[in-house]
């Protein structure tokens, strides 16, 4: 097998892309020259994103300081990482190639401003997770400066929870980045710690034990129906067009 000297540079494929709600603090926006936008909520796509601490939660997102939602970020000092799925995935690019300095996003992909509980930033309702933020530190790193910051909630949408109450998070259709495109989570091909997990051997017809993996226990049925959120955690056409594989570079 052969291997090839690359260019160091973000090769940590796949990623997260989200779209990040974010507002300015007051109905006068001073970047803003369009009085019909001024002080409206924004969305910005990102795939620079990542969990950073579990106790406390904290997560990080990088974006380019001249992108018109950056400063929104840094004035407000809250924002909302919303996940995306397969059926918000032309909604997700969407975001991360216009700027809301030219048009509300919420508006053009019919998407629902959802009050958040603990920042002023609204999440996105038809997204399944919604985590609100708090910003703990900013870091220039560069090309990007690095925001870092606490969850202080995170709301879910109740379809995908079953009788049990568990969370089917896997069952929402969650999309990752790689490399300059969009693609749907796939096959599942194990649990956290299977590869060490000891299971009780099963008899086969001719005597021989084997090894096998102890499924794991589902809950009921997940009850589908009108999307609902419930607070989960406080104190989280085939032509293509040849685009910059750094979603960040966006808006």
């Amino acid at each position: 097998m052969g291997k090839s000297a690359f260019k160091p540079g973000n090769m940590l494929y796949p990623l997260p892309a989200v779209m990040v709600s974010c507002q300015y603090p007051g109905t006068s926006d001073p970047e803003c020259s369009n009085p019909a936008l001024s002080g409206r909520p924004n969305i910005l796509t990102v795939a620079w994103a990542g969990t950073v601490c579990t106790n406390p939660p904290m997560l990080s997102i990088s974006v380019r300081p001249e992108r018109y939602s950056y400063h929104m970020i840094e004035a407000a000092g809250e924002f909302v990482v919303n996940l995306t799925t397969e059926s918000l995935v032309r909604a997700t690019d969407y975001c991360g190639v216009r700027s809301g300095r030219e048009v509300d996003k919420f508006k053009e992909m019919h998407l629902t401003p959802l009050a958040s509980r603990e920042v002023a930033v609204p999440g996105i309702a038809e997204s399944p997770v919604n985590i609100e933020c708090r910003v703990r530190q900013i870091t220039p790193l560069g090309s990007h400066n690095l925001i870092l910051a606490d969850v202080v909630a995170v709301t879910i949408d109740d379809a995908y929870m079953d009788e049990a109450g568990k969370f089917h998070l896997n069952d929402t259709g969650l999309i990752t980045y790689s490399h300059g495109e969009y693609f749907l989570l796939g096959k599942k091909l194990g649990t956290f710690g299977y590869s060490v997990r000891k299971d009780s051997p099963v008899k086969k017809g001719n005597g021989t034990s084997v090894r096998k993996e102890t499924p794991a226990k589902k809950g009921s049925p997940v009850k589908k129906g009108t999307p609902a959120k419930k607070d989960f955690l406080q104190n989280g056409n085939n032509k293509k067009k040849k685009m910059k594989t750094d979603i960040n570079k966006i808006r």
